[in-house]
Order: structure tokens, then C-alpha cells, then sequence
């Protein structure tokens, strides 16, 4: 509730349960919104407009796949958190993204990776750059690896089938 004054929300209920919901499965002492499941984003996403921003590389979009939002109002923003091959963090990172004309201090931001930690990292950035809405997407594109190495298997927006197209 503290979160839900602080930030003061509009009168946009669904993003209002949003926030509620990923501040409780935030880590402690962090600015940024929370954590939230593949699932609750896309349900959002269907109905409200918002950004999710895809932080792997280019590589990764091409050969693992991107999520597919041609069915809603949002938007879907490719931008590297770290760069390949040396996997140092972007240093125009937030420059770029803080210069896509659709995004605003408000406008509800989805960060998502293969697995959770790179978003996790751009969101925690984008909200001490002063982005109110900033969430990190649970288990990412893929999720953790199972007991045989595979992903997609355990968690993640492929594993929640929901929408996405190959690169």
C-alpha cells in the first residue's frame, strides 16, 4: 500500500493489482516495481498498453524467439542489456531506451531476458533513472535449465505457451 502512495497510481486498477503483486516479490531495499509472471503480464498486455523490453541479445531474439504482442496494444522494444560476446553491460542501454517516443516516466515497463537476471538489472536501472512502472519478468523467455539441460521446461513465457514468434 506504502508503494501505492509513494508512486502515486492513477486510477488504473489493473496496474494498481500489478503493483501490489510484484512489490511482494521484490527484493528488499529496491526501487524497482517487482517481480511478475509471464502469465500476469501478458493478461495486462492484452488489455492495457505497455512496453515489454526485451534485453538478450540479437542473437538470441533471432534464434530463440521474441514475444508476439501483434495481438494487443503494446509495444515490444529489442534492446541489449549486456553486449555479446563480451557480455559487458550496454552503456547506451538506457540512453536508448529512454529515447523510444512511446515510452513515458509512467508508462508500465516489462523487462525480460532468457531467465530473469539481465532484466532484473535493466529494470532496477530504469527505475533509478526515475521510470515509475518497472517490473522484471519471473523466469524470462526460456526459464532455468532442468536436470537435462534443456529450458522452456520448468518456467518462462515459452513454457506458459503463451505468444511468440521465431526471430
Amino acid at each position: 500500500m506504502a508503494f501505492r502512495l509513494a508512486t502515486k497510481l492513477s486510477a488504473d486498477s489493473a496496474l494498481c493489482q500489478m503493483v501490489d503483486k510484484a512489490a511482494q516479490r521484490k527484493h528488499p531495499g529496491s526501487k524497482y516495481a517487482g517481480e511478475i509472471s509471464p502469465q500476469e503480464v501478458y493478461d495486462y498486455a492484452k488489455l492495457n498498453r505497455s512496453v515489454i523490453v526485451d534485453v538478450r541479445t540479437a542473437a538470441e531474439w533471432q534464434f530463440v524467439g521474441l514475444p508476439d504482442l501483434k495481438n494487443t496494444p503494446s509495444q515490444l522494444v529489442t534492446i541489449s542489456w549486456k553486449l555479446y560476446p563480451s557480455f559487458a553491460i550496454n552503456p547506451k542501454f538506457i540512453g536508448d531506451l529512454m529515447a523510444e517516443p512511446s515510452i513515458r516516466k509512467d508508462t508500465p515497463l516489462f523487462f525480460i531476458c532468457r531467465s530473469g537476471g539481465r532484466s532484473q538489472d535493466a529494470a532496477i536501472a530504469m527505475a533509478n533513472e526515475g521510470y515509475q512502472y518497472c517490473f522484471n519478468i519471473t523466469g524470462g523467455f526460456e526459464g532455468e535449465a532442468d536436470t537435462m539441460n534443456h529450458r522452456s521446461t520448468k518456467q518462462g513465457w515459452k513454457h506458459d505457451n503463451l505468444p511468440w514468434v521465431q526471430g
